[in-house]
């Protein structure tokens, strides 16, 4: 069977996964075709739920400062359907509370614009905001199987077949564009093997994360009324946790460790292992709140880029976005915002027209440079952890030496705890840390005490 949509002059387009990549490439896509059709494994719920084909969706998630900047120009007027619906706008540094280094940052407001939410509500919204545009629909319960093609180096649509009926006769769709945004699984790879071109480069950090989830009840004295509580593992002590509010008056409370280190789903072996952080004050807040269900386990083994942007040659008529480009350690909260960047990316580059054949490669390339600020984040960040495989070399010893003395020195000056978190919001490059103003703070703060982790500073103005 043939599925193809007509239009002004019939130009359509498949997406691959219904993701927030995908939707958000979906919603980009409506601008220049008159079809999109995205294609999903899922029955896509109706109530903002976990679903199966993003199993990460029940876990912890965040949306950094420019991530959010990013949807509301995709979507205008999301965050305020978002906070109606109970989500929190937070300051990232005056209303969350960050220990790094086993340090609590110094607080003030930052101007970094935070939303506090469950993945499934953010998706419900993203889903139903791309899909109430009529030239955008769904198919769920698809299996893309493979590309079909003209046998002259164009790809010209999906096979897929149902899973209700796997064994069933493939259905066809015809598209002038094919985007796989299906995620870490992607079969792109394997898809241009079966043309005839080369698969791209891969480049992995194997973290073997593996993290815990509970919800608890959220009351107005926990934490002082703050928002939220993240703290990252150090290399004496890889273990991390964060405590997000979330929509509902509930918390998120998630545990995460390393190469092996997995932490128990049992309540009382949940909360000894809280007890080991860097902190205390995640432990404290579990041990006295009302528990809202049992404890979740989510892994993710590594971190992989493909370098897209390094091909040679590619087949004219698809691109690959998303976690099919880049899976970063989830940890780092990068990966929805990576997406909105990419969206972006993709808006801009269709400007210049849909047919040229330096489409993919041109998209490749303009997403380069945003994938490179978080890859080199989260790949050099987890590279200072012993027992990471791959070799190390002097430049990223170097940096990740320095980034820990920028996080010491956030425990006493402000200012720099600022600096570092508009990097880590991807509003600034990493080289921002390095400015003469700030390597004269991180220095002068080497010189103060730091304040005790039990008792952060007041928010200054």
């Amino acid at each position: 069977m043939t599925q193809r949509s007509p239009g002004r002059d019939g130009t359509a387009a498949v997406v691959v996964g219904a993701s927030m990549a995908g939707l958000l490439t979906a919603r980009v896509l409506a601008e220049h075709v008159d079809r999109v059709v995205v294609l999903d494994r899922d029955t896509l719920p109706e109530d903002a739920v976990p679903r199966g084909g993003v199993p990460q969706s029940a876990h912890a998630h965040g949306l950094l400062a420019r991530g959010l900047r990013g949807l509301e120009e995709l979507l205008p007027g999301l965050t305020a359907d978002l906070v109606a619906q109970g989500a929190l706008r937070a300051d990232m540094q005056g209303d969350v509370r960050w220990v790094n280094e086993g340090l609590p940052m110094a607080r003030r407001r930052s101007g970094l614009d935070g939303l506090l939410l469950s993945r499934p509500l953010l998706e419900r919204e993203v889903r139903r905001r791309v899909l109430a545009d009529p030239r955008v629909s769904v198919c769920e319960r698809v299996v893309a199987r493979s590309l079909t093609h003209d046998g002259a180096g164009r790809v010209t649509g999906v096979l897929g077949v149902t899973r209700d009926d796997p064994a069933g006769p493939h259905r066809r769709w015809d598209a002038d564009l094919v985007v796989d945004a299906s995620g870490r699984q992607s079969p792109a790879p394997w898809w241009l093997s079966t043309l005839g071109f080369e698969p791209p480069e891969e480049e992995r950090v194997e973290v073997d994360v593996a993290y815990a989830t509970r919800h608890y009840r959220r009351e107005p004295g926990h934490v002082d009324g703050d928002l939220g509580l993240a703290m990252a593992g150090t290399p004496d002590n890889p273990r991390g946790g964060v405590l997000l509010a979330q929509e509902g008056d509930r918390w998120i409370c998630g545990l995460s460790g390393i190469l092996g280190d997995r932490p128990p789903l049992d309540p009382e072996g949940f909360e000894a292992y809280a007890a080991t952080l860097p902190s205390p004050v995640l432990h404290e807040v579990i041990r006295a709140a009302v528990p809202l269900d049992e404890p979740r386990r989510f892994r993710f083994p590594a971190s992989v880029r493909r370098r897209y942007e390094r091909l040679a040659r590619s087949p004219r008529g698809l691109l690959v976005t998303g976690d099919a480009v880049c899976s970063f350690d989830p940890v780092y909260g990068q990966g929805m915002t990576v997406a909105c960047l990419e969206a972006l990316v993709l808006r801009d580059v269709l400007r210049q027209g849909l047919e040229r054949p330096t489409l993919a490669q041109d998209f490749w390339r303009a997403c380069a440079p945003v994938v490179d600020a978080p890859w080199q984040i989260a790949a050099g960040g987890d590279r200072r952890f012993h027992g990471v495989p791959g070799p190390v070399d002097r430049r990223t010893r170097l940096l990740n030496g320095y980034v820990a003395r920028v996080q010491r020195a956030a425990a006493v000056d402000p200012a720099v705890g600022t600096a570092f978190l508009r990097v880590a919001n991807l509003e600034v490059p990493p080289s921002h840390l390095v400015s003469p103003s700030l390597l004269a703070r991180v220095v002068r703060s080497s010189r103060r005490p730091p304040v005790d982790a039990r008792r952060p500073e007041p928010v200054a103005a």
